[in-house]
């Protein structure tokens, strides 16, 4: 398992005193809340205050300290450490722990491997079968079983069929 998460990305500066607004890729903003630092290229900087509101995260950082500093940093992925997360709650993954595993049939087909996730109302995976990506989305009855032990995802063939843009 990897032993940091990227949890957002940097928008842009906000405001005059440092702080960044971050698109979150966590499954709520609030999740921001519990972070007490966070990685930019690699370089701890300490949580100072977190504001949400409208879907985005504000995060005032140590060693950020006016408008200047923060716009070097726009574009730039907000890492946290695997320890400083909870784990997630049962029947759901972080999806570093998803990416490269086999998409199976419940009979032990091969179909491909998962590629990318994208997160909507239903995660929309992207499986990687032969020379082309398939997407499908994760909807009712379509993932039968996830072992992230394994880097297994097993899913219901005829659902899969159904669902899929082959």
């Amino acid at each position: 398992m990897e032993k940091s998460l990227t949890v957002g990305e940097i928008v842009k500066p906000q405001g005059i005193r440092g702080e960044v607004k971050v698109r979150p890729f966590t499954d709520t903003a609030e999740d921001f809340r519990q972070f007490k630092r966070v990685y930019l290229d690699g370089e701890e900087h300490k949580v100072l205050s977190v504001r949400i509101g409208e879907g985005a995260v504000y995060l005032g950082l140590r060693g950020v300290p006016d408008r200047n500093a923060a716009e070097l940093l726009r574009g730039k992925a907000v890492v946290v450490m695997r320890e400083d997360v909870p784990e997630p709650p049962h029947g759901t993954y972080y999806i570093v722990d998803l990416l490269g595993s086999d998409i199976v049939t419940e009979t032990g087909e091969v179909l491909g491997t998962l590629v990318d996730v994208r997160q909507a109302a239903t995660d929309i995976y992207t499986v990687k079968m032969g020379e082309k990506e398939v997407l499908f989305p994760v909807a009712k009855g379509v993932v039968t079983a996830v072992s992230v032990e394994e880097k297994k995802i097993t899913v219901d063939k005829k659902r899969f069929l159904e669902v899929a843009v082959l």
